[in-house]
């Protein structure tokens, strides 16, 4: 009912695609430096991922829906037993490198609408985090709840030869915005949701190039990259090597 604009669904056809989508589960298995996943200690697969509890709201940064324990940045934590002496010079070592890197790295986030100017948040210039502020659910990745984001990758500066710009004028202020895709405001019909987008699930990265949902990053360097400029946040070339490491096990 949403971008596909499709007929009604019964409840019957709903529960079945529901109930097929949610027994799917995929992850890397094998990793070309730190090879099997689950070798050593690790947690990587899907068989580990199919094992992970989830629920709408878990780990939300307002406290978790179900149990209301507050929001631990500490998102991932498949490769922990990688953190010892025995994985230095295996690949493994980079791996936990980067998953802790991914978990407490300070990045000041500002200019992002969906946070930055939303009063839930108190409208506020700055907001420490980290990767895990906007990946929250546990062991995956994605946002535990729906929070669609305008990182500013739609933004005309960024506009390619081969992407439209649309201009679209806020009735209520008159405020003009250009932008290469409207994102959720297709859906919601709202100004504020010009160019925002829900964050993917992590799990499968290695497989899914170009990144982004408008292929902006064509490899992980580049989303790495991306973020970094973005946010000023300050990775030396050994942790950004750390983090992709990390990212292309999931």
């Amino acid at each position: 009912m949403g971008h596909a604009q499709g007929a009604p669904l019964s409840d019957a056809q709903r529960e079945s695609i529901v109930g097929f989508e949610t027994n799917l589960f995929f992850a890397q298995v094998l990793d070309n430096g730190a090879k099997s996943l689950t070798a050593a200690g690790g947690r990587g697969g899907p068989e580990n991922v199919a094992r992970q509890p989830f629920y709408v709201g878990i780990n939300d940064l307002f406290g978790d829906a179900q149990t209301g324990a507050p929001f631990s940045p500490i998102v991932f934590t498949l490769f922990d037993a990688w953190n010892a002496p025995a994985a230095s010079g295996t690949g493994r070592d980079a791996v936990a490198r980067g998953q802790a890197l991914f978990n407490t790295k300070p990045i000041q986030i500002r200019n992002v609408s969906g946070i930055n100017d939303e009063a839930v948040f108190g409208n506020p210039e700055t907001v420490p985090g980290t990767c895990t502020t906007c990946h929250d659910s546990p062991n995956l990745g994605n946002h535990s709840v729906k929070a669609p984001l305008d990182l500013g990758l739609t933004d005309a500066e960024r506009q390619t030869p081969d992407m439209p710009l649309y201009t679209f004028r806020s009735f209520a202020t008159g405020a003009i915005k250009k932008t290469t895709d409207p994102g959720r405001a297709l859906i919601s019909g709202h100004f504020k949701d010009i160019g925002r987008f829900k964050g993917p699930v992590l799990r499968g990265l290695a497989a899914r190039a170009p990144y982004f949902h408008n292929g902006f990053a064509a490899t992980l360097d580049d989303a790495v990259r991306f973020y970094d400029e973005r946010f000023a946040i300050g990775f030396t070339a050994a942790e950004k090597a750390d983090l992709v490491a990390f990212l292309k096990t999931l």
